[in-house]
């Protein structure tokens, strides 16, 4: 196992702390250990102000073990901590302190409730959350980490017992009532404002991309998607996936709505759709503008030759620009630079880049090295395009 650590000077911080994704003061090397050595470096890497390496581990521990697993092996070890007697005498700072230790168990068990609060959304019985509320209460009586504890219980049980009355509320009528006004919306679409639809659209894409769970994109947890038992996995990112189909379909059904629309009339539609995805763009929401362009680059509507020719120049010269933006030359490079360089309050990014680089990384890397290691450098990569997607998440909910 490889331990070097590397530093990068940066202020103290107070002993309540609570670790941000965003905070890089230091960057401890590991490059392969086993789970427990993994999980006993939490600790030791919060007293060195390693904030880096605890985000790395807690965005990627998914791919190798289960909470329950992480969390036993972490308050087992440290769930007895007694003040000594020196401590009692003033020596209550010093590394490897029972104070230093709660303090970082306790931040350390703040940060997960904080960037990962559903990985202890376990009904009804709660049995993780249960074990770190009794952690915190026992070794940090009063603590903001033991509030949120006990916050994040009592939130959950709300929610639970909201769910289960919205499924008993639920009627067929109300379901056919819906269907019914999406389909007279597609024969109404002409009479729509394009600023209107853009608008619109960017609203549900960012209240989507607001609720996306950063470590629901892992390729590991990605890639198994598609298994009959897997069915519950990655349910913020099936979310967003679900709006772009649709979009996409929306824009197929109206342009190939009906048989009897006469060419310029279905031009018309096409040049409609164009210019709604340029106010995606100026809007930033680069998920249904790249709905909208791939669905006028499906076959079914690119075959429409006389109707493409029937669309103004402008409007056609406008497509082929925002046509550009998804070019695949030199891995999507015009998408990625225009998102994270124009990334502003209210951007909505296409949501497939990131998984299609974090499928790549889990395929092209092991999971684990001679000896039966777990490969942390492999994690730290991953966590790297997951910190992108996180500041993504954090500047669309501000």
């Amino acid at each position: 196992m490889d331990c070097s650590c590397e530093k990068a000077e940066g202020d103290q911080l107070p002993a309540e702390h609570a670790v941000s994704p965003d905070e890089t003061c230091k960057s401890r090397a590991l490059k392969a250990a086993t789970l427990e050595k993994l999980v006993e470096t939490l600790p030791m890497a919060f007293a060195d102000n390693d904030f880096t390496y605890i985000n790395t581990f807690l965005s990627t521990y998914r791919a190798f073990a289960s909470t329950s697993t992480v969390l036993e092996l972490l308050l087992d070890r440290y769930g007895n901590l007694e003040i000594s007697g020196s401590e009692e005498r003033g020596s209550q700072n010093s590394p490897g302190s029972s104070t230093v230790l709660r303090t970082a168990i306790a931040s350390i068990l703040q940060a997960w409730l904080d960037q990962c609060a559903e990985d202890f959304q376990e009904p009804p019985d709660y049995v993780c959350l249960l074990k770190v509320l009794s952690y915190l209460k026992k070794n940090m009586p009063g603590s903001d980490p033991e509030k949120r504890a006990q916050n994040l219980l009592e939130q959950f049980q709300k929610e639970e017992l909201e769910n289960d009355d919205a499924f008993h509320s639920l009627s067929p009528c109300n379901l056919d009532e819906e269907e019914e006004l999406e389909i007279s919306g597609a024969q109404e679409f002409s009479l729509f404002q394009e600023e209107l639809v853009a608008e619109q659209l960017t609203y549900m894409d960012a209240t989507l991309f607001k609720n996306v769970v950063p470590h629901h994109c892992l390729g590991c947890i990605w890639s198994r998607r598609d298994k009959q038992e897997n069915k519950h996995l990655a349910q913020s990112i099936r979310a967003t996936i679900s709006q772009f189909n649709a979009v996409t379909n929306c824009v197929v059904s109206t342009v190939l709505d009906s048989r009897e629309l006469k060419t310029r009339q279905r031009a018309k539609t096409l040049e409609k759709w164009i210019r709604i995805a340029r106010q995606c763009r100026i809007l930033n929401n680069f998920s249904s503008l790249k709905a909208i362009v791939s669905a006028l680059q499906s076959t079914s509507v690119y075959r429409l030759k006389k109707t493409w020719a029937c669309v103004p120049k402008d409007t056609m010269l406008m497509f082929e620009e925002l046509s550009e933006i998804f070019s695949d030359c030199d891995n999507f490079a015009t998408s990625r630079e225009l998102l994270l360089k124009g990334v502003t309050q209210g951007t909505v990014p296409y949501l497939g880049t990131f998984l299609t680089d974090l499928v790549m990384l889990d395929t092209a890397l092991q999971d684990y090295l001679e000896g039966g290691l777990i490969n942390f450098e492999k994690r730290r990569r991953v966590s790297g395009t997951l910190t992108v997607l996180w500041s993504l998440v954090a500047d669309a909910l501000c």
